[in-house]
């Protein structure tokens, strides 16, 4: 976690993240509704080609605000759905090759055979294995294609609303929208969400 954070505070400090996000918010805001398609394709194909989508996600709470959430959530979903049904249909034989360099994919499938959706919900809420290979991974394993994908589009939820919210917050603060009592009474919630993920992510994992 605190080698996340670095990554993320060197990212943010060396690279011109602010002025890409802008780009891209006026982007996507300039096509109106085609603009949420436009994003819900790419995010779902930047998943399925084992692309970090942070930064979209991000982008998807400066540009839309909350109305990112709904966004991400089917982005995330189809591209899960896209690599599941790839990893199990077409390209089986070169994800199990991969999969065999990770023991925790392994006792994991072990468990899924036992537990099925109730695993993929909790591999979902936690960030131990990286969202786009648990996507191909979930192809391999003995999980049905509905429930597997049923339990994604919830368990990605309190992940995302989380991303969205905070990248929200600080496109309204960039923006000046926020006052100063109103600033800190919801970078107290805010603050209280995280401490809460953190103690659910340590848990779960």
């Amino acid at each position: 976690i605190a080698a996340t954070v670095a990554i993320f505070a060197s990212v943010y400090a060396f690279l011109p993240i602010g002025d890409w996000l802008h780009s891209f918010q006026t982007w996507v805001q300039a096509y109106g509704p085609v603009g949420w398609v436009i994003f819900v394709v790419v995010y779902a194909l930047t998943a399925f080609f084992l692309i970090p989508a942070s930064i979209l996600s991000i982008g998807a709470g400066v540009a839309y605000g909350l109305w990112g959430f709904p966004l991400v959530v089917i982005g995330a979903s189809l591209g899960s759905a896209l690599s599941f049904l790839a990893a199990r249909y077409v390209f089986h034989d070169r994800v199990q090759e991969k999969i065999t360099h990770y023991p925790r994919f392994r006792a994991v499938n072990e468990a899924i055979r036992d537990e099925g959706w109730k695993v993929v919900i909790l591999l979902r809420l936690s960030p131990a294995l990286p969202f786009s290979l648990q996507n191909w991974f979930l192809g391999l394993t003995p999980v049905g294609f509905w429930p597997s994908q049923i339990a994604t589009f919830f368990g990605i939820m309190p992940g995302t609303l989380l991303y969205i919210w905070v990248s929200s917050l600080g496109g309204e603060a960039a923006a000046g929208n926020l006052s100063s009592d109103t600033s800190l009474a919801r970078y107290l919630v805010l603050g209280l969400g995280l401490l809460a993920t953190l103690v659910v992510t340590v848990v779960i994992t």
